[in-house]
């Protein structure tokens, strides 16, 4: 978890596996764009870092965060390796937040069970706009670069 103390862009390269044969499809909200794209660039100049060809990373975009869930198993059906899906939900006046956040990671879990395609959980669930902000490409990091090493990862571990 990002801390004062913990970059999630660290890592160690020559820890990371080689990714050059594999496909990953990309979900991406695009509501609290302004987030949801540093994590997806995150992720994406990850994978790239990782020798995944650009024509082998997919990108769908799904209204908001709710929708990737749909978006995610769809695109498990699409010939991919793993699935990275992307959102950010900031904590508002009301519980819409609480059911958002509870349905999404419920419904990324039961995609991870039912399916042998794994997708990634790369949804921010803030308080605020800064902590987005800090955990998406600013003082902590992104947590795009996180998910997309965890989807090479779970990538070796499946095969």
């Amino acid at each position: 978890m990002a801390t004062v103390n913990n970059n999630l862009s660290d890592y160690d390269k020559a820890t990371i596996p080689s990714a050059k044969d594999f496909r990953f499809g990309i979900v991406v909200s695009e509501w609290n764009d302004t987030i949801t794209e540093g994590l997806f660039n995150g992720a994406y100049q990850t994978l790239l870092d990782h020798d995944v060809a650009a024509e082998n990373i997919i990108r769908w975009n799904v209204p908001g965060s709710y929708e990737l869930i749909y978006g995610s198993k769809k695109m498990q059906q699409q010939g991919v390796d793993a699935v990275i899906a992307i959102g950010s939900v900031i904590q508002g006046e009301t519980k819409h937040f609480d059911f958002v956040c509870e349905a999404v990671s419920q419904g990324i879990k039961d995609l991870n069970i039912l399916h042998d395609i794994p997708v990634i959980f790369c949804v921010l669930t803030d308080n605020n706009l800064q902590q987005a902000i800090d955990r998406s490409g600013g003082k902590h990091g992104n947590k795009g670069t996180e998910a997309a090493i965890a989807a090479i990862k779970m990538v070796h571990l499946g095969k």
